[in-house]
């Protein structure tokens, strides 16, 4: 495995708060803990999670080699490994955009994508994810959320499902820095949610049907519509009507 450092911890505030404050120079720094007090989705929404029954981690990385426009392979490459480690527990796992794990409909994982600038080039990205393992009530009001055990009807191990997705991380980040971004992408995009077909969306004027046309190297959504026109969006901009 790559130069890759892990941290465990009992409790924290957030694995991505942690990581904003370390000041360690390995390439890859991943912090997991077994429960958050002030765990954050994207667009500032909160993530629920029991104690220690969720997976919740973070993967820091210095990709000094990838330009800003074209960050969102990192998030493929992450995405990626994700749905390879779950995919060994079951089938029917897809990639919602930009960075949420679905199975049939129900969000099992979710993660909050943060940045560093530095001379137009990224000094640093976090990723922080949360997947739902043992969890089987929810309290929040998440519309549709799905746990591992809820999907193979027995409880998991945490630890061995984060080792599945190190180890997967690992070959996505070393074709990264290899330069396959088409090759990530054409996974990337072959694993999509609703890939096929029309479907329902929402943006600032409303609800209108669309099929999926693709996703940018920097995470914009394009769209074509019932009427043939093309739309594209950046993160938040648009929503699945599920």
């Amino acid at each position: 495995m790559s130069d890759m450092r892990v941290i465990r911890l009992d409790t924290v505030d957030s694995t991505n708060t942690y990581l904003h404050a370390y000041r360690g120079d390995e390439d890859v720094v991943v912090v997991t803990a077994r429960h958050q007090t002030a765990g954050r989705g994207q667009g500032g929404n909160r993530w629920e999670d029991a104690e220690g029954q969720n997976l919740l981690f973070s993967i820091q990385i210095r990709p000094v080699e990838v330009a800003i426009d074209h960050q969102f392979v990192l998030a493929m490459a992450e995405a990626l490994a994700l749905k390879r480690a779950l995919d060994a527990y079951a089938d029917g796992m897809e990639l919602k955009w930009p960075n949420d794990i679905y199975h049939r409909d129900r969000k099992l994982s979710g993660t909050l994508i943060e940045t560093a600038v530095s001379g137009g080039r990224l000094k640093r990205m976090i990723l922080g994810t949360g997947i739902n393992v043992n969890q089987r009530r929810f309290t929040s009001d998440a519309p549709n959320p799905v746990s591992l055990s809820q999907i193979t009807g027995s409880d998991e191990s945490i630890d061995h499902l984060l080792e599945r997705i190190l180890q997967a991380f690992d070959d996505y980040y070393r074709r990264v820095l290899e330069g396959d971004y088409a090759g990530i992408s054409r996974e990337y995009h072959e694993a999509l949610y609703r890939r096929k077909g029309f479907y329902r969306y929402r943006d600032k004027d409303g609800e209108f049907d669309a099929e999926l046309v693709g996703v940018a190297y920097d995470g914009r959504l394009s769209l074509r519509d019932s009427e043939g026109r093309q739309r594209s969006y950046a993160f938040k901009e648009v929503e699945f009507i599920i």
